[in-house]
């Protein structure tokens, strides 16, 4: 059977070899069963516009229900390594003809990007699964470390007192807010690209939402040139990826940094440690630079993908659908594997809340406190309690006082170089302003570290997971009801 009359001969050796092969295996593995979904619902439209009887068609889709990776190959002769050209021979082949108008008034442009989508909505949805397991894990982790004070850092110095829960709600928020971003992102991309030819539409009455429909699409694509055109959806897809890798390496920082013997905040078990081959004191978290590395391949994939459309023609093109859009399940894959090591990381860690507790007692993180008290309670003007909180905090640390013990007289000393006169019980001033345990309560606004509201916004999130998870399950039956 030929498959063209344009050309006389088969693809070179190294044409094959470097592209056809390679680009056939990658369909065959990941896109081969959404093109055989397609191809049935294509008879199923045959059916309809009378070009077939059901009978003809049930014999042709029993064939393709035997198409299988292993049943097409890559062939420079029969198929010209066209995995669209093998399935057609693949029929062709079988113990019945087909019909006559069997693929009359189609096109590989929309059949192959249909597939493509289809694959990266079943992708997106793989990512989204693996997001909700980690924000679980990590929800979990946080509901046992809200009242465990340890030090903020802002700009590499010890700030404020927080908590791990507090810090670890930021990362479930992160991770729900992506999973809201990939929710809307698959809502845009839900639209079935089939029935849009090679990009000006098709001569047959074809029912393009039908189709939609038993494809498990939402809707299907207005625009025909759109539908084969645009690839807007992978750099949508791929910068939702990126956007959380990003998220997800800073947080990873953190951990590092909490797990470092310089802090000693953090403590993994040993079957995600390594050690030194030259160093046998040493006890290594190489996990997390993994995790990092992962993130990084997965932001340049991102940019990547962008700039493999910049400058292209606005049609369907090699470039864009299949030198560039592969790389969408490559970073999808860095994304998912670096997920599943943030997960065990996050499942398996503890904390050393007695070194954490050491340093804030270490660091007087309480001058913002007793600032807010010097104007609150004794009336000074807030830049003026600044002033006078910090050069208190500047004379006990030159004087080696540690926070836990107050000197009223250095106090009174520094506000009266400010011209204020500081009357009453200034000794409890102090001790309350740089109390561990009061420290962690001291903010009391919706969102902070206080226990109470750090155990609110993990109830919230919680709720908001469930609904998000509901939503993505939705999504999930369309897709198996149409299978």
């Amino acid at each position: 059977m030929k498959v063209t009359g344009r050309i006389d001969g088969v693809p070179s050796e190294v044409w094959h070899e470097e592209v056809l092969a390679p680009q056939f295996a990658y369909e065959a593995e990941h896109l081969l069963g959404h093109y055989v979904a397609i191809e049935k619902v294509l008879l199923l439209e045959y059916v309809r516009m009378d070009l077939v009887d059901a009978e003809g068609a049930a014999a042709l889709a029993a064939r393709l229900d035997e198409l299988n990776p292993e049943a097409v190959r890559a062939d420079p002769e029969q198929n010209m390594s066209d995995i669209s050209f093998a399935v057609e021979r693949h029929v062709q082949d079988g113990p019945v003809a087909p019909f006559a108008a069997w693929h009359v008034d189609r096109s590989r442009n929309d059949l192959q990007v249909c597939a493509q989508l289809m694959a990266a909505r079943d992708t997106l949805a793989a990512v989204a699964d693996d997001l909700i397991a980690f924000a679980r894990a990590v929800l979990a982790l946080a509901g046992n470390h809200t009242d465990a004070p340890m030090p903020g850092y802002t700009h590499g110095q010890a700030a404020q007192i927080v908590s791990p829960g507090f810090h670890l709600a930021a990362l479930s928020a992160e991770t729900i807010a992506a999973l809201r971003r990939m929710l809307r992102t698959y809502d845009e991309c839900d639209a079935c690209p089939l029935g849009s030819g090679t990009m000006a539409g098709q001569e047959l009455p074809w029912d393009r939402d039908r189709m939609a429909e038993l494809l498990g699409f939402a809707r299907a694509q207005p625009h025909a040139l759109v539908a084969v055109a645009s690839r807007s959806w992978t750099t949508s897809i791929s910068a939702d990826l990126a956007h959380f890798a990003v998220a997800l390496s800073r947080f990873t920082t953190d951990l590092m940094d909490w797990g470092g013997s310089a802090r000693g905040f953090l403590d993994l078990p040993d079957e995600l440690a390594g050690i030194s081959a030259a160093m046998p004191q040493k006890r290594n978290f190489p996990v997390l630079e993994r995790i990092r590395g992962r993130c990084a391949q997965v932001a340049g994939r991102a940019a990547d993908i962008a700039a493999g459309q910049r400058n292209t023609p606005y049609s369907n093109t090699v470039e864009v659908s299949k030198e560039v859009g592969g790389q969408l399940r490559v970073q999808a894959d860095s994304l998912r594997s670096a997920l599943r090591l943030a997960h065990a990381v996050v499942a398996g860690a503890s904390f050393r809340t007695d070194r954490m507790r050491a340093a804030c007692a270490e660091d007087h993180l309480g001058g913002f406190t007793l600032a807010n008290r010097l104007t609150l309670a004794h009336g000074v003007p807030w830049r003026t309690a600044q002033v006078i909180a910090g050069r208190y905090v500047k004379t006990a640390v030159e004087r080696g006082l540690r926070p836990a013990e107050p000197d009223a007289d250095l106090l009174r000393a520094a506000a009266a170089e400010s011209g204020h006169c500081l009357d009453g019980d200034v000794e409890t001033l102090l001790v309350e302003a740089f109390d561990v345990d009061l420290g962690l309560r001291a903010k009391r606004s919706a969102g902070s570290a206080h226990p109470d509201r750090v155990r609110e916004l993990l109830a919230e999130q919680s709720a908001e997971l469930d609904a998000l998870e509901a939503a993505w399950a939705d999504n999930a039956a369309r897709r198996r009801r149409a299978a």
